[in-house]
């Protein structure tokens, strides 16, 4: 199966972790908005498994979550499931990450990117990946086709077409992934695992399931499970940070929701709490952990 796209349109890149090394200090604590939005996608993106035959979301679910850099405010991102599409005859969910620097920020890094993503109804495999990007003076549009039949993935920006690359059976584009990932059986001391593209590598990514906590967020107090995610494919600013680490608790309902999610790498911390949510659907059990 093929799915054939526009060459135009969408994208966001990695443009606030390039920065993170400039020495302006403004600039660079502005850059790192750029690192907390990538790692609300590419660290849950790596935290994937056989997925159970439960539901975990359904279309009009919206999660927001503040941005910060160590304590200070720095930006918003928002996360939802629109309704299915049909894509080249194939019934397709529809997810979306928006995310934007704040007022504050606004005037030494804006930050305005979107993705969407389209993965079949089954949540077996990816079908499209849109990316565009707003950072600074950075305009880019990425489009990631994936073509079933030859077992490939093209990455297209701005006109500029890769040469595609080959990619395994069940492969998932990185917000795709997460919400994938959100039918995982997680047990406590597991490792999971699932692969998944960006377009330009293919990698396996692996996380391990720490612990079991409480957390407390302004969206409520949530029952969590906390995820470690292996950080040996990601580059920029963690693959020069010796103890860098990324956790994400998610929450230990069926529904599986992204609650917190902190980093550490050589410039700073970086974290994002959820503070509101709707469209969740109800709870299967007596969990208190939301509405």
């Amino acid at each position: 199966m093929r799915i054939r796209t526009n060459r135009h349109q969408w994208a966001m890149d990695r443009g606030g972790i390039k920065g993170a090394g400039r020495r302006h200090h403004g600039t660079r604590w502005a850059a790192m908005v750029g690192i907390a939005i990538w790692l609300l996608i590419g660290g849950t993106a790596r935290s994937a498994d056989s997925p159970a035959p439960t539901q975990a979301f359904r279309p009009g679910e919206r999660l927001t979550f503040v941005l910060k850099w160590t304590i200070i405010p720095a930006g918003e991102a928002v996360l939802e499931v629109l309704h299915q599409e049909h894509m080249a005859g194939i019934d397709a969910h529809h997810f979306v990450l928006t995310a934007r620097s704040n007022a504050f920020v606004d005037p030494f890094y804006m930050v305005r990117d979107r993705i969407d993503a389209w993965a079949d109804a089954t949540m077996q495999r990816s079908l499209l990946y849109r990316k565009k990007q707003h950072e600074g003076s950075t305009r880019r549009d990425i489009t990631v086709s994936f073509d079933w039949e030859d077992m490939t993935v093209q990455y297209i920006n701005q006109g500029e077409v890769r040469e595609p690359i080959f990619i395994t059976a069940g492969t998932f584009d990185p917000l795709s992934i997460f919400y994938w990932s959100r039918s995982a059986n997680l047990v406590v001391g597991g490792r999971i695992q699932r692969s998944v593209t960006d377009g330009k590598k293919h990698v396996l990514g692996v996380a391990d399931v720490v612990r079991r906590e409480t957390v407390k967020v302004s969206a409520g107090t949530f029952d969590t499970f906390l995820i470690e995610p292996d950080l040996a494919h990601v580059g920029g600013v963690f693959e020069k940070s010796p103890d860098a680490k990324i956790q994400l608790w998610v929450s230990a309902d069926h529904r599986r929701l992204p609650v917190k999610l902190k980093s550490k790498v050589i410039v700073g911390s970086f974290s994002g709490e959820l503070v509101s949510m709707t469209g969740t659907g109800p709870l299967s059990s007596g969990n208190p952990s939301e509405e």
